[in-house]
Parts: structure tokens; C-alpha cells; sequence
């Protein structure tokens, strides 16, 4: 389940921008809203609904307002902790039901909580509609009689480990902690974190769940959405079928905003053992959602950080170099709201020239003011954000809900966009005044383990309570599962019989066109004109692999610097010529490829390609810019040092492929290379390695193809063929025996652990095989490793498999999870119970199941625009056929568990992998070299063997 920032960064987006009725190709609108029916339960459930039946899915979404804000002190993180216990079970829906059911319909799920709601949305094929909706009632108003002192016991270690790997063991984790600690007093709803404290959650009894139940989640306290392919009239009977008879309970009225002021400054620093950069973060009170100054406030966080004209980047980054960025925004939730000042700054700088730096810059702001440009290319880029949200039910049903929820209405959105629109310099310069200024603030220096002399003078150590690696053990259960009787609520009607499917969805493929330029460039399309929108990309084949293994990360530097101005236009005319048309351009660099990715409103996207070509074809090699970007590389190399998930990565892939293969070097290189880099080998690559004949391009949306191809333009008459030569490098032999490496990260609070093997490259059938095989082993919660690890044993908050893509090299099959650190041998031991036994235990069910997800999930395989693009994409840059989805169903179909026991013999047999675990050596180490899957070799954060002390 998702939490604090991960939800609350989708709900940002999802509330300034999303959902529509959309223009016909070309076409602006002024306004732009969504088309929806409401109404009202007797019982005081909120109903949304929008029909879209663009594609057989159905998205549906139950917002509940309580948050994190309605807990009490001593019961910190308990609507967190309260989310997870709803995917737990019900009086009808079994045990793990809410896990394996959505899976196996073919659809997608999850939850989220944040200071002010919680969410539970669902996107499945049209066909399970009514399965969800008998679930979701089942959780709202037949939950609490199936709650046991076991299942409470038993979720605890899970949401414990749910903030270990969010929080406890990554760099800045505590920060909000002690920011909500030190702006808003004690016992304001906004004190903690949302996922709270481990103390107060290990003393969660089952008293205070039933509590928090009756008292916050009746109907009417929610809002239900349902958004797709739906019939109006059979969804509203469903819907008063199977939620009408939920009485209503608890409180169901707003919170009252309880904004704060401060009378002092106050500064605070904390030895990070995760950071490798000092980080100081100002943070100053605002005001609550909606309130008047929230849109101008806003836009000043943009304006003050985002692009090459900001203030605060300019000051930082291009005169003081102090840091390779930084960055600003407001957050205005339903209570109160903050405005932040974040600059992690470049290693070993005082922090205190970091703050004289911020403060200088604010002061210049006041007297220079801003360009009209920068608010003019906010606004322009809302149309296009605005479609962009429209383009999943999930967007759809998501804002609906939180518009009627918080703003009382669930078409909302047209009010926010005029008022965003409505923002002028003077409003942008007076809540600057109003709130920035000269105002007092909350100032954290989180600064590497050893370095408090970085931090400002004066500062305060935080208070901050770090749990000990075997503090919170598995929670003893008082009260067998087995004594425990569900006593079932009365209903209308049989709640135990799970409905049938409806009528099966029509799946139609879109249909795909292909093309060749007379200069090389392959070329794939999608029309799809729902929206006025198109998203495209060029993929350059290449990439990492091209690099020099003598100095690795030229290719990665190579999609910074094409992204810093042409030969005709500065960095910041360049930024700003694709702000106005309200664009969205990027490009990266991945082991096999470089991208130029963009998306765009149809009207604009010729102009669009305009940048694109003179991107490519007039690079600038801007001197400055490049210095930069070095900077900002070994900054984030430093930073990857001190990364579990990251160190884990970098030692399995060079285990994986050998000292000689590129692939075993990380793609940003290592920072003795960024540093000998010039631009000149920048340059150089370019020259030998960008060139049409290895270049794919890949068009979906609202866009013809003859538009598509004719906005190519000069990359088909300025840009010539070349040989590219692709390198060939050997690759290691599969391990006759487990190898196992450790790498110690001192006081770890989690062990990362990776368990891998080199399979066969993607255009391979076997590849196929593979995926199928992996479906009820790794492939999502309903898998046996996430089922075993986290709901049997509760060691971790997931446990995943997948099989990786490449085209020049095998490809990868990936075991992985972040357990608790005191339980890392036994997580091990349970990896190679649920892997090993895999094929032996694999029934005629598993195999049903596989094959009833898998073909079902397919009516979401087209949903979007990303969707379509990534289909092209894997079709060009993978070697597969234009009807790969198809094949992929009849792998897929043809499936036996003779096929599946071969494949899993074959690939799933750990006596051939590569154990990788980072964690804390002084605890786990011995551990291992007992008893674990072979005898593990203690290597450095680059896989280089360290020895044993």
C-alpha cells in the first residue's frame, strides 16, 4: 500500500489537473471539465459516477476522509495502520482475498493514506465490476466482526517494515518527522508523520481498531467513484444493492483549517547514516487547500526554482555552485499548508553558506521580481496536464473523489484552473511577502554520519528515535486463529455468494502502422484520437552499451548536455520555446538505448518536433552547462553509495555479467571516470554513434500518419546514415553453484536482498515461457513469494520476481525484497522454500488462475497513451512481432503445468543464481555463513571482495 509522499505526490497532480470532455483534433477549449452524474445514499454515501467507454475497463475509487490528522497522540500511524488491516479480510471476503482477487480477475489495485484521507481504488476489466463492488461494500460495512487479535498481531511487522524501507533506511528519512515536530505544537493533527511512530503502533489494541471504525469509516464519510465502461442504470442498482443497507456511523464533519505561526526561527541537524550530502531544507507556515493565496502560492514555488531564470537556481547552482539543484513549492492540505526550500548541496559544504546563499537570493527576488514568462509558461502548460490526467480511469475516478470530498464538488477542477489562471506578479509578489520574507521558519541540516561541522552554526541535534536492529520482534499472539468464529452481519441477501462475472469485454487491438524514411528511421504509430493529445519517442539503439569501459557514464552525460540549448538557442531559450507550447521534453540513457521522449497538445505537436530535430541535428555543447552536469553526476554517485536498493543493483550486475561486459559498469559510471570525461568525448560520441539508421521512432495519439512522418521533418533530409558498430562482449556462464555476496551498510535497519540469474534476451520465446512460469511465484501480491514473506511471515512489506528485457545481452530473472534486518537468514531460508518448491507444488489452480489474469489483463494493456507507446517501443527496440500481446496470449494459453514445471526446472533453480544482501555485517553476517544458501563473500559497494575481519 502506498503512503505519505508516494500518494500525496499523486494526489498533488491529480487535484491541479485532470479530467474532460475532449475538443475534436486541433481544437482549444476554455474550459475544461468533466462529465459526471451524482447522487446521494440514504445513508450518506456519496456517488460519483463517469462513463467512458473508450476501452472494457472500469476504475473504481472510495475515498474516506480520515487521514492521519483525526489520530491520537499515542496512536500515531493508526490510519495508516488501518488501511492495511482493510486489506486483510472481511465477514464474506477470505482471508487474502483483497490481495489475490483483483490479481487474478486481471485487473490492479491498491491503497494510500495520507494526512487527510485514505483511498482504496481498484481498475479491473469491465466483466468484475460488481465482484469489486460486493468486496469494497464488504470492507466498508461487514470488516470489524472479522478482526482477531492474530490479524491485528499479524499486520503490525508488516506496516513496521513499511517504514523501515520508506523511512528508517533511506537517506532523509526522518526529515518530516522532525519539521511536523517543530512547526505545529503538540497535539495538532499535523505533529507526526502519517506513518507514525513504532511505539504507538506496537500498542495498538483491538479496542482502538473498532474505534477508529465505527467512528470514521460509515458511508458517510466517503465518496465512491466509478469511472469507465459502465451502464449508468445497472451501476446505480449494483450500488444501492450492495451499500445502500450500510447504516451510517461515526463523524462525518469537516476538520476546521488550524494554520500555524511561528515566533521563532528554529534550526535542527541530524547525523544521517544514509547521507552522503548535506541537505538543508527551510520550511515556512502557509496556508490550508483552496484558501485564497494557495494558487499564487504555487506558482512561487515554481518560479523561484524551476528552469534557468529562477532565482533561487541561478544563485545556487550557476553563481554560487554550491549544489547541483534545488528546488521549491508549496503544500497546502486541508488543515494548514507549508512552503519549502530544499538544497541538497554538493559534498563537504558548510551549510551555513548554503543559507546566506538562499537568503541573498530571496532578497534580490524582492526588489527584482520575475519575468512574466515564468507564470505565462505555468499556465501554458495546464491544457496539457489537464488532458494528461484524463488519459486513465484511475486519474478520473482519483479526482472526482477528491474534489467532492474537499472542495465539496466533484467538478471542482474548472474552479481551480480558473483560479490558477487568475494568479498575477502582484499576487505572486505579495504571498511571497506574505509567507517567505523575513519570515520565521523551520530549518533542518541533515548532514552525513561524522560531518556535524557541516551543518549551520547553532543548530540543534534533533530528537529523533531510531529503532535497534532486534527491537520489535515478531508480535506474540495471545489468541489462536483457530479459536476465533466470524459472527456474520445481517443483510438482504446472501453476502457469502461471490457474483459472477458479467459479459466477457471486447478487447480490440489498436491498430499499428509502420514506415521507413528514405534516411533509415524505422518508424510505428498509433492513431488514437480520444484525446488532443500525442505522445512520442525516439529511441537511438546504443546507449550504455556503447560506452568505453574505460570511461563509463559518457553515454548518460550525452542526455544531459543535448538538453542544455542548441546552436541556436540558449538553455534557458530552449526551456523556454518548450514551456510556451505547454510540452513535456526529456531525454535519458538506458543500457541500450538513448531517448528523446515528449508528449504535447496535437495543435502544437509540429512545433514540437521542430525542438526535437533542432535538438538532435544542432547540439549545443554548452561549456557551462557541461561543468555543471559533471557536478551534479558525482553528487548523485556519492549519493548512490550510501543506497541499499542502489548498492544492491551495482554488485548484482557485476556478478551477473563479469568485470569485461559493460553492463557490469553502472550506466552514471564511477566518479575517477565522470572526472577524466571532456566534452570533446561527448562530442566524439556523438559523431560516432547518433545516427538515423539505428534510430526508432514511435508516435501515439491524435496524429495521422502522414502528420506523424512529415513532422520528422530535417531528420530525414539533414541527418545521415552511419555504421554503428554494436560491441560484442562475452558473457559469464550461469553459476553450477549459489554464489553469495554481502555488503555491509552498518546499522541497516533492513537487509536488501537480490537473488538473480542471466536467462535468455527478450526476442527469445523463451522469454515468454519465463513471464508465464513467474506469474504465481513473484508477479504481484498474489504471488507465493509476496503471500509467504509478507502475509505468512510478515518479514517484509513485499517479495517480487520479474524477468528483465535486453536485446544485446541475456536478460535477467530477479527474485528480490527489503526484509527486517533481525530475520534476514530466515527471509533467505523462506526465498529458497518458496523458489525451490515452486515447480513440485504448481497445481491445475495456479495454472487456471495464470491463465485467467493473463488473458484478462489484457483489456488494460491499451488504455493510455503511455500504453500504446510502450507497446511500439518493445516492438522496436526488442525485435518482436506487431502482434507480440497476441503471441504472448498464446504462450500464455498453451500452457500446461508439464510447460510451466519445465520452465521453472529450468530457470527457478537457485543452485544457479547470485545471492546479493546488503545490511548490517556486525549482526547478519555470521548468520549466513552458517546456514545460508552458500558461503557468502563480503564485497565493497562496488562487488570488489572486501575479505573478512
Amino acid at each position: 500500500m502506498k503512503n505519505i509522499k508516494s500518494l500525496a505526490a499523486i494526489m498533488l497532480a491529480l487535484m491541479v489537473f485532470v479530467t474532460a470532455c475532449a475538443p475534436g483534433d486541433g481544437e482549444s477549449s476554455d474550459k475544461l471539465s468533466l462529465d459526471y452524474e451524482k447522487f446521494t445514499l440514504d445513508n450518506g454515501l456519496d456517488v460519483v459516477l463517469h462513463q467512458d467507454d473508450s476501452d472494457p475497463i472500469v476504475a473504481v475509487s472510495i475515498l474516506v476522509h480520515v487521514g492521519s490528522n483525526r489520530e491520537k497522540p499515542g496512536r500515531t500511524g493508526f490510519a495508516h495502520f488501518f488501511e492495511h488491516m482493510l486489506f486483510q479480510r472481511s465477514e464474506n471476503v477470505p482471508d487474502g482475498g483483497f490481495f489475490k482477487n483483483i490479481d487474478e480477475w486481471g485487473g490492479t489495485f491498491n491503497g494510500g493514506t495520507w494526512t487527510d484521507g485514505t483511498i482504496y481504488f481498484e481498475v479491473v476489466p469491465k466483466d468484475a465490476l460488481e465482484k469489486v463492488l460486493w468486496m469494497e461494500s464488504d470492507r466498508m460495512g461487514f470488516f470489524i466482526n472479522a478482526v482477531s487479535l492474530a490479524s491485528l498481531e499479524g499486520e503490525k511487522p508488516v506496516v513496521q517494515n513499511e517504514k523501515r524501507q520508506r523511512v528508517d533506511n533511506q537517506p532523509y528519512g526522518h526529515t518530516q518527522s522532525v519539521i511536523l515536530k517543530a512547526l505545529y505544537p503538540e497535539g495538532h493533527p499535523y505533529n507526526w508523520t502519517v506513518i507514525g511512530e513504532l511505539e504507538d503502533l506496537q500498542n495498538a489494541t483491538l479496542d482502538d481498531v473498532k474505534e477508529f471504525y465505527e467512528q470514521w469509516y460509515g458511508p458517510n464519510n466517503a465518496t465512491l467513484v466509478i469511472a469507465g465502461d459502465i451502464n449508468k442504470e445497472e451501476v446505480t442498482a449494483m450500488v444501492e444493492k450492495y451499500f445502500g443497507e450500510i447504516p451510517s456511523r461515526g463523524i462525518d464533519t469537516p476538520m476546521n483549517p488550524q494554520p500555524v505561526t511561528l515566533d521563532e526561527t528554529k534550526v535542527f541537524y541530524y547525523e544521517d547514516n544514509f547521507a552522503q550530502l548535506p541537505e538543508l531544507r527551510m520550511t515556512f507556515p502557509t496556508v490550508e487547500q483552496y484558501h485564497p493565496d494557495q494558487w499564487a502560492l504555487d506558482a512561487l514555488g515554481q518560479i523561484l526554482s524551476d528552469g534557468k531564470r529562477a532565482p533561487l537556481y541561478k544563485s545556487i547552482v550557476e553563481e554560487a555552485k554550491v549544489a547541483p539543484g534545488v528546488s521549491s513549492f508549496n503544500n497546502s492540505n486541508e488543515l494548514a499548508g507549508t512552503f519549502t526550500i530544499r538544497v541538497r548541496a554538493n559534498a563537504g559544504t558548510d551549510l551555513d553558506s548554503v543559507r546566506a546563499v538562499i537568503n541573498q537570493s530571496l532578497a534580490d527576488f524582492d526588489t527584482e521580481g520575475f519575468d512574466i514568462k515564468d507564470l505565462n509558461r505555468i499556465k501554458a502548460g495546464l491544457e496539457t496536464n489537464f488532458y494528461n490526467g484524463i488519459s486513465s480511469v484511475f486519474g478520473k475516478s482519483f479526482q472526482l473523489a477528491s474534489y467532492n470530498e474537499y472542495a465539496g464538488d466533484p467538478g471542482f477542477i474548472e474552479q481551480d484552473i480558473a483560479n490558477i489562471k487568475a494568479v498575477t506578479q502582484e499576487d505572486v509578489m505579495r504571498v511571497f511577502r506574505k509567507y517567505v520574507l523575513n519570515q520565521n521558519m523551520i530549518v533542518t541540516n541533515f548532514v552525513p554520519k561524522g560531518a556535524a561541522d557541516l551543518a549551520m552554526e547553532g543548530a540543534q541535534m534533533a530528537d529523533i528515535k531510531e529503532e535497534g536492529i532486534n527491537e520489535f520482534g515478531q508480535s506474540e499472539v495471545i489468541e489462536e486463529e483457530g479459536d476465533f468464529t466470524i459472527v456474520k452481519t445481517e443483510s438482504s441477501f446472501d453476502r457469502s455468494k461471490e457474483p459472477d462475472f458479467g459479459e466477457k469485454p471486447l478487447v480490440t487491438p489498436p491498430t499499428i502502422w509502420t514506415d521507413k524514411t528514405a534516411n533509415g528511421i524505422s518508424v510505428y504509430g498509433v492513431e488514437a484520437n480520444e484525446l488532443p493529445l500525442v505522445n512520442f519517442s525516439m529511441r537511438i539503439m546504443g546507449g550504455h552499451y556503447l560506452d568505453n569501459p574505460d570511461k563509463v557514464g559518457v553515454a548518460n552525460l550525452m542526455t544531459d548536455i543535448m538538453m542544455e540549448g542548441t546552436a541556436n538557442k540558449t538553455p534557458e531559450e530552449l526551456e523556454d520555446a518548450i514551456g510556451q507550447l505547454g510540452a513535456n521534453l526529456n531525454m535519458f540513457t538506458s543500457n541500450e538505448y538513448i531517448q528523446v521522449s515528449g508528449n504535447c497538445l496535437s495543435r502544437n505537436f509540429e512545433a514540437t518536433m521542430e525542438l526535437v530535430q533542432e535538438i538532435l541535428l544542432e547540439p549545443r555543447w554548452d561549456e557551462k552547462e557541461f561543468d555543471r552536469i559533471i557536478n551534479q553526476t558525482l553528487q548523485t554517485i556519492k549519493q548512490r553509495e550510501t543506497n541499499p536498493n542502489s548498492i544492491a543493483t551495482v554488485v548484482m550486475n557485476k556478478k551477473l555479467y563479469g568485470d569485461d561486459h559493460i553492463l557490469s559498469h553502472p550506466a552514471i559510471g564511477y566518479e575517477d571516470h565522470v572526472q577524466s570525461i571532456t566534452i570533446d568525448d561527448l562530442k566524439s560520441f556523438y559523431n560516432n554513434n547518433f545516427a538515423p539508421n539505428i534510430t526508432n521512432y514511435h508516435v501515439a495519439g491524435n496524429v495521422s500518419k502522414s502528420r506523424a512522418i512529415k513532422a520528422l521533418g530535417r531528420l530525414t533530409t539533414e541527418w545521415s546514415q552511419k555504421e554503428v558498430t554494436m560491441p560484442s562482449y562475452d558473457v559469464p556462464p550461469v553459476p553450477s553453484e549459489p554464489e553469495v555476496y554481502f555488503v555491509d551498510v552498518p546499522d541497516a535497519k533492513q537487509s536488501v536482498i537480490r537473488i538473480a540469474r542471466l536467462t535468455v534476451p527478450a526476442d527469445d520465446p523463451i522469454y515468454n515461457e519465463i513471464m508465464v512460469a513467474n506469474d504465481r511465484l513473484g508477479d504481484g501480491s498474489s504471488g507465493r513469494l509476496f503471500q509467504v514473506l509478507r502475509e505468512e511471515k510478515q518479514f517484509t512489506y513485499g517479495a517480487y520476481a520479474f524477468p528483465g528485457r535486453n536485446v544485446m545481452a541475456p536478460g535477467t530473472f530477479t527474485a528480490f525484497s527489503s526484509v527486517k534486518s533481525s530475520t534476514t537468514k530466515d527471509a533467505l531460508d523462506t526465498f529458497k522454500e518458496v523458489i525451490g518448491n515452486y515447480s513440485g507444488t504448481y497445481t491445475d489452480e495456479d495454472l487456471e488462475k495464470t491463465q485467467t489474469a493473463m488473458i484478462k489483463e489484457n483489456a488494460r494493456n491499451f488504455e493510455t497513451l503511455f500504453n500504446l507507446l510502450g507497446i511500439l517501443q518493445n516492438i522496436s527496440t526488442y525485435n518482436l512481432p506487431m502482434d507480440y500481446i497476441d503471441q504472448e496470449q498464446k504462450t500464455v494459453t498453451a500452457a500446461t503445468i508439464e510447460s510451466i514445471q519445465a520452465t521453472a526446472d529450468e530457470y527457478f533453480d537457485l543452485s544457479k543464481y547470485i545471492f546479493v544482501i546488503v545490511g548490517d555485517k556486525a549482526t547478519q553476517f555470521d548468520q549466513l555463513r552458517v546456514d545460508g544458501p552458500g558461503d557468502p563473500v563480503l564485497v565493497d559497494r562496488y562487488g570488489k571482495e572486501a575479505g573478512v575481519m
